[in-house]
């Protein structure tokens, strides 16, 4: 894969890498990990698509600067000028989990026109589960100053590579590695601690707006969901789905939180079969 940077006009960096040739495929990936969540897919699309495997800002290669506002807003601003961008007029783009939130604002509030849509697993417009009082605790704890280097060892300690497997309905052993190489610069990172602090404190508990705004989007959706990740019922892609004008669901069976690492010739065969 070659890697890239594309940046913003605030001067905000965003570190992608791409593989193939064909039409533009991004991929966004889920909160706390990296473009390495879809390695496991990578090679299979890349004979069909030219694959965009970003690293969201604060995740990997990307920015980091405590500077930035890192709000839902400035977030979707952001994603929404990376793919205009390296991807141009009417790309294809999938989200997973957060990734999946950020693109979703992307198309309903800065103007982002994909030529499909593709939502996998995610909360959506319910209450995010992840975002637990414990989490939002920690992130008051990093916002103050002289405790941020301490609590960013203490976050790397929480989200340590042996809990990788457990994200993989299949226990994937590769799971490791993924969380490994999602952490190894946070330990000790106060910047990077201070700048995840201020996102999870702007982030908000639950985005109903978003259902409000589905009858608008005009693109074809594909809500593409795992059977077995408790985190994100099968109910939120039904009622996604009810309420889009163009949406169709399909779940890949043994599949967890970590869908491109329990099925990936499913998830590639899904995606393929959306999207060209």
């Amino acid at each position: 894969m070659k890697l890239r940077l594309y940046h913003h006009h605030d001067g905000a960096r965003i570190a992608y890498r791409e593989i193939g040739t064909g039409p533009p495929l991004a991929l966004l990936h889920s909160a706390g990990l990296s473009h390495r969540e879809w390695e496991p897919i990578a090679d299979e699309l890349s004979d069909r698509f030219r694959l965009v495997l970003p690293d969201l800002p604060l995740h990997g290669d990307s920015e980091d600067n405590a500077r930035h506002p890192y709000t839902p807003q400035w977030l979707a601003e952001v994603v929404s000028g990376f793919l205009a961008d390296t991807c141009g007029p009417r790309p294809l783009v999938g989200g997973h989990d957060t990734g999946a939130q950020i693109v979703l604002r992307a198309v309903l509030e800065q103007g982002l026109a994909p030529g499909r849509l593709v939502l996998m697993s995610s909360c959506l417009h319910q209450p995010a589960v992840r975002l637990d009082r414990g989490v939002r605790a920690a992130a008051a704890v990093a916002a103050v100053p002289g405790l941020d280097r301490a609590a960013s060892h203490v976050a790397r300690m929480a989200f340590r590579p042996s809990k990788g497997p457990a994200l993989s309905a299949t226990g994937n052993p590769a799971a490791r590695d993924l969380v490994r190489h999602a952490t190894m610069d946070l330990g000790g990172n106060a910047g990077r601690m201070r700048a995840w602090s201020r996102a999870i404190r702007r982030w908000p508990r639950e985005q109903p707006e978003l259902a409000e705004a589905y009858p608008r989007i005009a693109v074809p959706v594909l809500l593409l969901w795992a059977d077995d990740d408790p985190m994100h019922p099968l109910a939120i892609a039904e009622e996604a789905r009810d309420l889009m004008a163009d949406a169709m669901l399909r779940v890949l069976p043994g599949t967890g939180f970590l869908l491109a690492y329990d099925d990936p010739v499913g998830l590639a065969r899904e995606l393929a079969a959306f999207c060209l």
